[in-house]
């Protein structure tokens, strides 16, 4: 939790909110939070200020003084600020967000936004909640307090951070062709309730707008639905490369082998076949915004 202002004393339950802890399997962040610790602690050293002065200075708590820089802690951005102003660092404190913002999400949302980052057409189908390309702050803050054993706020923040940043492939200068489809019962569910409902029922409406983008509504009515397996994610990239995956196939491991991607864009094209058109589908989510 970030501070009022500078000398504001902070409760002990706040004092771990500003920051993450590190992925102790994550030999890249390990490396990359402990580098930026040690250069707060030359730096407040140099200055000659000790850690109590600083925490107190700052509004943080010396227990997170010491995690941080030891590297046990992920600062954040305001940290970061509030440290090179007090230790008139310049510039070059500030500076280190640029490296903390790559390590302050998980390793595999890492990757899997890597993935997304390169990939030139992208196949979706999540038949549990809508999916997180598409997903609303609100909407995703919803779902992570839903999970039990229940995330800590801390947990929580970060997780929807995380999903948010990886919406930045709908940013992209050549921006990948995107298809969602999605089960109508997502759709209905009143998780967080009417208005958090409305905002992402809105959502849905301008994103599909994009032109590079198709969002598709399986209704709860049909018959057949090749979907039944779970969902879908394929990805594929510039090289002709691609990877898949789905609970039902290699028991959801990602695939690159060409016959199984072929499965999955078979049962994909199956399931888009079956949907509602793009045009329909926004009809559809209209319809449901104008009963919210």
């Amino acid at each position: 939790m970030s501070v009022d202002g500078l000398g504001t004393a902070t409760t002990e339950t706040e004092t771990d909110e500003p920051g993450w802890e590190v992925d102790p399997d994550d030999d890249w962040a390990l490396a990359v939070v402990a580098t930026v610790g040690r250069q707060l602690r030359l730096r407040r050293e140099a200055v000659g200020m000790r850690a109590a002065d600083f925490a107190v200075a700052a509004g943080y708590g010396e227990d997170l003084v010491y995690k941080v820089e030891s590297g046990k802690r992920i600062p954040r951005p305001e940290y970061l600020d509030t440290a090179d102003a007090l230790l008139d660092a310049g510039g070059l404190i500030s500076a280190m967000k640029e490296d903390v913002k790559r390590v302050r999400y998980p390793k595999k949302v890492r990757d899997l936004a890597k993935m997304e980052a390169r990939a030139v057409e992208l196949q979706l189908y999540d038949p549990v909640n809508i999916h997180g390309l598409l997903q609303t702050p609100s909407y995703a803050q919803t779902l992570f307090r839903m999970r039990r054993p229940r995330y800590p706020e801390e947990e929580i923040e970060r997780g929807v951070a995380a999903r948010m940043a990886r919406k930045a492939v709908f940013e992209r200068e050549s921006a990948p062709e995107l298809s969602f489809v999605q089960d109508e019962w997502t759709l209905r569910r009143r998780l967080g309730g009417t208005m958090v409902v409305r905002q992402q029922l809105e959502h849905l409406l301008e994103v599909g707008r994009l032109p590079n983008v198709e969002i598709q509504v399986m209704p709860m009515d049909r018959e057949e639905h090749a979907g039944v397996d779970g969902g879908i994610e394929v990805l594929k990239f510039e090289d002709g490369t691609a990877v898949g995956r789905s609970p039902g196939l290699a028991s959801g491991r990602p695939v690159t082998d060409p016959r199984q991607l072929r499965i999955l864009e078979l049962r994909y094209g199956i399931i888009r076949g079956q949907a509602l058109t793009p045009r329909e589908s926004a009809a559809f989510i209209e319809q449901l915004l104008g009963e919210t």
